[in-house]
């Protein structure tokens, strides 16, 4: 079901179920934790994901977990394996984004979405109780109000909805959408990626209250005596684009 593919410092990792609107079962949540490794190992510079049909995922195979009580809520582990990735991601939402699909998308750090698409979280409806990290995540991506409404009220959102409480970033015509992915990712690739990716742990940190100020400091000061830096200022002294080299 998942496909990897790497080229020019980006990975894209694809769901490919479409007949099932790309419902995840477990077996499916496991090797999508393995296209992650597979993806860091390449050590690209920024990373797509989207879905193959007219949904980009469906969320949890209700008939795979009904019934659980998880010590380690699969899902969750997934959202966090993607949320910690070091590289910028980009979850590119080619459909419908149902259930715990919702959160593997809030778990990239941007999203670019397709006119039409609609977005549902329906446990209130189902009687269950959506984990508290997931609930978390929403909270600090699109607010605690919106999450009320995605989580308590199980709303439905339009995709003018979603543009409009921060879910995406962006909306594009279905055609277009791999277009607008790969120029985001490349636009990230091209940036200096000890900033970048130092930036994204720090944010990610103060997003969750947590911040290693002394890790921070490092960071900091690593971006301040790096050659990027030197190639920063080089090339807007020279009035050229810059070639960094993560160094």
């Amino acid at each position: 079901m998942i496909r990897f593919h790497a080229e020019n410092d980006v990975a894209t990792l694809t769901l490919d179920r479409p007949e099932r609107h790309n419902a995840l079962e477990l077996d499916d949540i496991a090797a999508l934790r393995r296209a992650l490794d597979q993806a860091a190992a390449a050590n690209p510079r920024a990373m797509i994901l989207t879905g193959k049909g007219r949904s980009f995922c469906a969320g949890v195979s209700l008939g795979d977990v009904g019934g659980e009580a998880w010590s380690e809520n699969p899902l969750t582990a997934l959202c966090d394996a993607i949320e910690s990735l070091p590289f910028p991601t980009v979850a590119a939402l080619n459909g419908g984004v149902y259930g715990g699909g919702a959160e593997i998308a809030l778990s990239c750090d941007f999203r670019i979405g397709v006119r039409g698409m609609r977005c549902f979280v329906p446990p209130a409806r189902l009687g269950v109780h959506y984990e508290p990290a997931g609930l978390a995540r929403a909270m600090r991506v699109i607010g605690l109000q919106a999450a009320r409404r995605m989580f308590l009220a199980a709303d439905e959102f339009t995709d003018e909805d979603l543009l409009r409480i921060g879910f995406l970033d962006d909306l594009t015509a279905p055609e277009d959408l791999p277009a607008a992915a790969m120029a985001r990712a490349r636009r990230l690739a091209d940036l200096a990626p000890l900033a970048v990716q130092g930036m994204k742990r720090t944010l990610g940190e103060l997003s969750r209250g947590a911040l290693d100020a002394q890790a921070a400091a490092r960071r900091v000061a690593r971006c301040w005596a790096s050659e990027d830096l030197r190639e920063g200022l080089a090339a807007m002294r020279d009035k050229r684009a810059p070639v960094f080299k993560g160094r």
